[in-house]
């Protein structure tokens, strides 16, 4: 049995880190609960930063809590500004840069994901901006002042969004991308060009079938050398080509790590007592940075670390594109499914439904007027992890 006076200790302060402890403690009062943070460590939503700006946000604004008042809501201790050093999963001990250390009962990697970084030339490379936090959404609204010329890199869910939610400040940014239309990896082409049809009409400008190469400094901004040999002059760029897990601190650890930390269905990783959870976890071969399988893997886990083990279980989850041009909602059918999409739409909206061999309904995509029928849709759906 665990020692009863060791903590359950939490990496990682975001939506997954904060709401395990949430569902913990409805659990257990009692257990020792002890979080981690590189920064401030204040609860935020995430998902809020891609449309921040149209609601008038800041980053102060969109601080939910601070670190002190979740500490005291969950009963916690919490470390801000705080980085891991090393893990020893036999001695069941974790190593801070401060010289710090804390034995676990049970240690939950919630550490995130980062940014992918692409191989840009030319001296303007290094100012490319990203936003994957608080810290990140401070620096680029802190820019924006006077610009009205942005190169968003990245057509896919987060640099569409961005894009949507820049021209509430009266700028037009360009969105780039190799894929042939935006949205690439969730939308069939007709729904991709209908979506894309709806955001030019707004304001925003698509160079689809093109990446930048180099990024300059200019006097007055940046050139970017694209690869179909053409230049773009913008006042500032800004990189949404996808995340990356963090996986380095388990890798140096000896835990399993593909894409992202190899967990089972209990979201037990490869030494015992650690699990991971959130945009860092790889759960039975699925990476999936969104909302609502966090909150099925904080549920589940909650309950194993109360002592009755639990799979996690994935319903159908519909993604909501935060693009109030083109309203979009999108479950995109499992790598490798068998089918066929059939697509239907007016000027109002589009409907895409994935079908599979037996008939049965494998994915959608709705947007515009369409969206009206996702609930009907969604039940339709088998589960994404049943």
């Amino acid at each position: 049995m665990p020692h009863p006076d060791l903590p359950i200790l939490i990496l990682g302060t975001g939506l997954a880190g904060y709401n395990l402890g949430r569902e913990i403690r409805k659990l257990d009062k009692t257990v020792p609960l002890v979080l981690v943070s590189r920064d401030a460590a204040p609860f935020y939503s995430k998902p809020m930063l891609s449309n921040a700006l149209a609601g008038g946000k800041t980053a102060e604004s969109l601080v939910m809590k601070s670190a002190d008042r979740m500490a005291e809501e969950l009963g916690a201790r919490i470390l801000a500004h705080t980085q891991v050093a090393s893990i020893d999963t036999t001695a069941r001990q974790v190593s801070f840069s401060n010289g710090e250390q804390l034995a676990y009962r049970d240690l939950v990697l919630a550490v995130g994901a980062d940014p992918i970084r692409l191989p840009l030339d030319g001296d303007g490379a290094a100012d490319v901006l990203s936003v994957n936090d608080l810290d990140d959404f401070a620096r680029f609204s802190a820019r924006l002042d006077g610009v009205q010329r942005i190169a968003i890199l990245g057509g896919g869910l987060i640099g569409c969004e961005f894009a949507n939610d820049l021209l509430a400040r009266g700028i037009a940014p360009t969105v780039l991308d190799p894929a042939p239309w935006p949205l690439g990896r969730l939308l069939p082409e007709a729904a991709g060009h209908w979506f894309q049809q709806r955001l030019e009409a707004a304001g925003v400008r698509f160079r689809m079938g093109t990446a930048a190469r180099s990024v300059a400094r200019q006097t007055d901004g940046y050139r970017l050398e694209l690869d179909d040999g053409s230049q773009l002059d913008v006042d500032l760029v800004l990189s949404a080509v996808g995340l990356r897990p963090r996986t380095d601190i388990a890798a140096t650890a000896g835990l399993a790590t593909q894409r992202g930390i190899v967990v089972d269905r209990r979201l037990a990783a490869s030494a015992p007592h650690v699990y991971a959870i959130g945009d860092c976890a790889e759960v039975d071969g699925l990476s999936l940075p969104f909302v609502m399988p966090i909150m099925q893997q904080v549920r589940a886990l909650a309950q194993t670390l109360a002592g009755t083990p639990t799979d996690v279980r994935y319903p159908p989850m519909p993604v909501l594109v935060k693009t109030p041009a083109a309203p979009t909602v999108v479950a995109p059918p499992a790598a490798g499914t068998e089918g066929t999409w059939q697509v239907n739409g007016d000027s109002d909206g589009l409907a895409a439904r994935f079908i599979a061999p037996d008939g049965s309904l494998r994915g959608f995509a709705v947007l515009g007027s369409a969206t009206a029928g996702k609930q009907a849709l969604t039940a339709q759906l088998p589960p994404t992890l049943g």
